[in-house]
């Protein structure tokens, strides 16, 4: 933590306290008056969901003031600002000399003296972000998922426990931990409502993903874009910097399977293709738009998963988690059904990403603090895992890949807008795709 003298008493004295993520710890000693302090945060990561990230911040009952914003598109952290001073006129302090960009803009604004620094960028930054937040004693709350290599998550697991040692608060974007109902259902479950789980089964089946064409870009710019430009802003389309859509989007049903289980897979077999992902135009994307994954916990059971990322309106949609127990069944954060005895449904609410910043902010309000770090790199490795079995066609162990697994984004702390990503398209315009029973996933 900071000694600057002038940093409120409640910043500097956090502990570990129980929260609606059912994180418990050792609550802090403070003597600061509740809700008299103010937490300046800075966003990194200027998107739409680090703008509603802010934006649930300031609605909640805290003292908050966003300080400085970073983003790689001057544009974007621009018009973040604008957007969010429209809610929140009053709560938003941000000079001119504190808007930030470029890939280093992060270390400028938590150099702002921020209390608290929101991460929301694409996946494969975020870790380097989280480093230099931990490094200069600031409070975190990072969006999901947390990296899109094994070499990222261990850097992640060992800034964390940084993190730990220096009393500092780490919530991560997984906002199901935050919604009643999800609380509600799985505590039941867990309590033997539906008896020994035996099998869980996990979706997230949904329609097609956003594409910005090269033209579209270069008039946001007012010049050509470079490819490291293009890709960043088209970063759910490649693999070093999205992690593929079993990363980006189904890591929340994934965590919910294991949270359920209170355990993460030992292994994993899947498969999967990317046949129809825009129209099958390898000049505009490298992922996925389909996997089916087996994960094998250390107990021997099984948690099914399926992700799909399709338009057209024939698709099967589905994004829920769903339990079977040798007494009933559930479905996860909805309803209850033992074989005997009457269904139960639950009453909880579902308002997850407001929660977890209400939840996040009234916490550090009562000199308070809980960590998520551990359980959201754990989740963010599962969908890794499963990934890489998809795209090799092999059964991945956890322990090898998180020993071994590759880099997909080597050297990535000194990389610039004018570098060279790590997948440059080919004399035909076409970008390399993996194809299972040819990808290694350790080479």
């Amino acid at each position: 933590m900071s000694n600057d003298s002038t940093r409120r008493t409640f910043l500097k004295q956090s502990g570990a306290a129980v929260t609606a993520s059912a994180l418990v710890g050792a609550v802090a000693n403070t003597a600061h008056a509740k809700g008299s302090d103010e937490i300046k945060f800075a966003l990194i990561g200027c998107g739409g969901r680090g703008t509603g990230a802010s934006n649930q911040i300031m609605n909640s009952k805290g003292n908050t003031k966003l300080i400085a914003v970073a983003d790689a598109f001057h544009h974007k952290a621009e018009g973040a600002i604008k957007n969010l001073a429209k809610a929140h006129n009053d709560k938003v302090a941000v000079p001119d000399d504190h808007i930030f960009s470029g890939f280093d803009a992060y270390k400028f604004a938590i150099d702002a003296d921020p209390d608290l620094v929101v991460i929301a960028t694409p996946p494969a930054f975020k870790t380097p972000q989280f480093e230099y937040a931990v490094e200069k004693g600031k409070h975190i709350f990072c969006e999901k998922p947390l990296g899109t290599d094994a070499p990222m998550i261990r850097r992640f697991f060992a800034a964390n426990e940084i993190a730990k040692k220096k009393n500092l608060m780490v919530a991560i974007g997984l906002q199901r931990h935050h919604e009643e109902r999800y609380l509600d259902t799985i505590k039941r479950c867990q309590d033997g409502a539906i008896g020994d789980i035996n099998l869980v089964r996990v979706y997230w089946n949904g329609g097609g993903i956003w594409y910005r064409t090269r033209e579209d870009i270069s008039n946001s710019l007012g010049r050509p874009a470079t490819e490291m430009e293009f890709q960043t802003n088209n970063w759910y389309h490649f693999i070093w910097s999205c992690g593929d859509q079993i990363c980006e989007q189904h890591i929340h049903n994934l965590d919910v399977g294991c949270w359920l289980k209170n355990m993460y897979p030992v292994e994993c077999n899947g498969m999967g293709g990317g046949e129809e992902r825009m129209g099958g135009d390898d000049t505009k994307s490298q992922i996925f738009d389909h996997t089916f994954c087996e994960y094998t916990f250390p107990d021997g059971t099984k948690m099914y998963s399926q992700g799909r990322h399709l338009g057209g309106k024939k698709t099967y949609k589905e994004v829920a988690e769903f339990a079977h127990g040798s007494k009933g069944t559930a479905q996860l954060g909805a309803w209850i059904k033992p074989f005997e005895g009457d269904q139960y449904r639950t009453k909880g609410r579902g308002d997850g990403h407001q929660q977890e910043q209400l939840d996040l902010i009234d916490t550090l309000m009562k000199g308070e603090i809980y960590n998520e770090g551990d359980y959201g790199a754990k989740s963010t490795f599962t969908a890794i895992l499963g990934r890489e079995a998809c795209y090799s066609g092999q059964v991945v162990k956890w322990d090898d890949l998180l020993a071994k697994g590759k880099d997909y984004s080597p050297g990535i702390d000194k990389w610039t807008l004018e570098s060279a990503p790590p997948t440059v398209p080919g004399p035909d315009g076409k970008y390399w795709t993996p194809h299972p029973g040819e990808y290694d996933p350790f080479s």
